[in-house]
């Protein structure tokens, strides 16, 4: 069994743009690192054996192009937020929905039931450790940045104490 999901990967001058946000010494949080830092399109959990996933996520692009869809233009910002509960600190992502539906689509036969939750694109900067809430004063920092999406990446994810090791399996061109 391995443990994927299928993500976006942020080129390096976004991936810097994040970086570059304050990350204030709160025993209370742990940060995410860069080679963390993705949007994760669907998770899908617990999955027998990796290469027949890899193989569904090779139809998107067509499925793209027969959606109408000729580019997959992603926007970071405006700023930094806390979905509710303020238990995870990111970054929104907008412009990579029709590409996640697209990815539901193709691996809706693995991870279970599809999502009730809406999709809702992010970058993970940080997550409360124990109980309670994160400080809000941590929201609202302003960051832009947009990149146009060439592929989607089949991920392996192994936990371990530091959080998550990450594993690229397989990468699918959208051109």
């Amino acid at each position: 069994m391995v443990r994927l999901f299928v993500a976006v990967s942020p080129p390096e001058e976004v991936l810097a743009a994040v970086e570059a946000l304050p990350r204030p010494n709160i025993s209370k949080l742990r940060w995410t690192t860069t080679d963390q830092w993705h949007v994760t399109l669907r998770f899908l959990g617990e999955v027998e054996r990796a290469e027949p996933v890899a193989q569904a996520l090779r139809q998107v692009p067509a499925g793209l192009r027969d959606a109408g869809v000729t580019a997959v233009d992603a926007v970071l910002g405006p700023a930094v937020a806390w979905f509710a509960g303020r238990r995870i600190l990111q970054v929104p992502v907008a412009g990579t929905e029709a590409l996640a539906a697209q990815v539901a689509g193709a691996t809706a036969k693995w991870g279970g039931v599809l999502e009730t939750v809406p999709f809702t694109g992010h970058v993970t900067l940080a997550r409360v450790r124990g109980q309670g809430k994160g400080p809000a004063n941590l929201a609202g920092t302003p960051i832009r940045a947009a990149w146009r999406v060439d592929e989607v990446v089949l991920v392996s994810s192994t936990l371990g104490a530091g959080g998550a090791l990450y594993e690229a399996l397989e990468s699918v061109p959208l051109a």
